[in-house]
């Protein structure tokens, strides 16, 4: 069984092409290889399958977390997800807009180019990055401000943008992600924002996952909730551990979200069992 790796800024994924679906990817099998001391290692699994009848796609993406739970959507995997198809020849997959359908609606991710041999510049349509309110219960400290932002799935954004560097720094991004994620029914994504000049600076924890060195739709939220406070405007770009993205916002906050950035191809993976048997 023969699967691609690929990273997006260091958030990394297992790609599995299944065209005759015939490999069904659930939790245990997703936990299996993405355990990174036991298994081939990722912060995610996706799986290629054709597009249903009626869906404008030319393939449809399911996705897992580490810990084998679905997720609806990735900024930075939908654009490894993408490489993958074109490396694999998939039908439909070579021109310079390719159409996918994933848990959270159809997303189109543009290619923009080759950045270097291994390395593709691609932007997706996030769909709307909706604001659904705020979230006091989660500020005190170093935390000025917290939304909530759906992006086809749900983000905690927490502003840390007001207080000294020291204590920003000092905030304990895995304690705040696990009581988040303990409290929040179905958990969410968070992210500790703070800004340098006019770029807004995350650190995000993936539910799932835990801290992640990149997280596309996260990024995508941050930049939102960034623009709401005044903190950024239209075109965001957002610095990660990873690296950087840039955001660029529709003028109304139900206007759909772009997100550019690179897709990074890292191995052919040859399983030497194959978890369907």
């Amino acid at each position: 069984m023969r699967l691609t790796k690929h990273h997006g800024l260091g958030n990394d994924f297992l790609v599995l092409l299944d065209p005759e679906a015939t490999h069904p990817l659930d939790a245990e099998i997703a936990r299996q290889l993405c355990d990174r001391h036991t298994g081939v290692g990722a912060d995610g699994v996706m799986r290629a399958v054709p597009a249903a009848p009626g869906e404008a796609a030319v393939a449809r993406m399911e996705l897992r977390n580490a810990d084998g739970s679905r997720a609806e959507m990735s900024g930075n995997g939908i654009r490894c997800f993408a490489q993958a198809l074109r490396l694999g020849g998939w039908p439909g997959a070579d021109g310079d807009e390719i159409a996918v359908a994933t848990d959270a609606g159809l997303r189109t991710v543009a290619v923009h180019g080759r950045l270097d041999e291994v390395t593709l510049d691609l932007s997706v349509d996030m769909g709307t990055a909706r604001i659904t309110g705020e979230a006091p219960e989660w500020t005190g400290g170093a935390i000025g401000r917290a939304l909530l932002v759906d992006v086809g799935n749900p983000h905690l954004v927490l502003d840390l943008s007001a207080a000294p560097a020291e204590a920003a720094a000092e905030v304990d991004l895995v304690a705040v992600g696990e009581s988040v994620n303990a409290k929040i029914p179905g958990g969410a994504n968070v992210h500790l924002l703070t800004t340098e000049g006019d770029t807004v600076v995350i650190r995000p924890y993936e539910r799932g996952v835990g801290p992640t060195r990149a997280c596309g739709t996260g990024a995508c939220a941050s930049a939102a909730a960034a623009r709401r406070w005044g903190l950024a405007g239209d075109r965001v770009p957002v610095a990660m551990p990873g690296g950087r993205v840039e955001v660029a916002l529709g003028p109304g906050e139900d206007d759909p979200v772009r997100l550019r950035g690179p897709a990074t191809y890292v191995a052919e993976v040859v399983l030497g069992v194959s978890p369907w048997r």
